[in-house]
């Protein structure tokens, strides 16, 4: 599918205590067939566990997207 983001099937690499608790926590729960945890696991795992986070993230994210494209239209007005 062409508007897939190819980042969600990159395993997640453990650089942090956070990622290694979550990474540890996330693999436990979907015990993956190759041991990778990917982005999209995580967004399946927080989306089930801890929606308010993800929530507030994609509100955000919209809001931020929706003042840029006013930005964007006024500027080319």
């Amino acid at each position: 599918m062409e508007n897939e983001n190819p980042d969600l099937v990159l395993p997640v690499a453990v650089e942090t205590p956070l990622k290694d608790m979550i990474v540890n926590y996330i693999g436990e729960r979907l015990s993956p067939e190759n041991g990778d945890v990917t982005v999209a696991m995580t967004v399946e795992v927080f989306a089930a566990e801890f929606p308010e986070f993800l929530l507030a993230v994609a509100e955000e994210n919209f809001i931020r997207g929706y003042q840029q494209a006013i930005t964007d239209v006024e500027a080319t007005s």
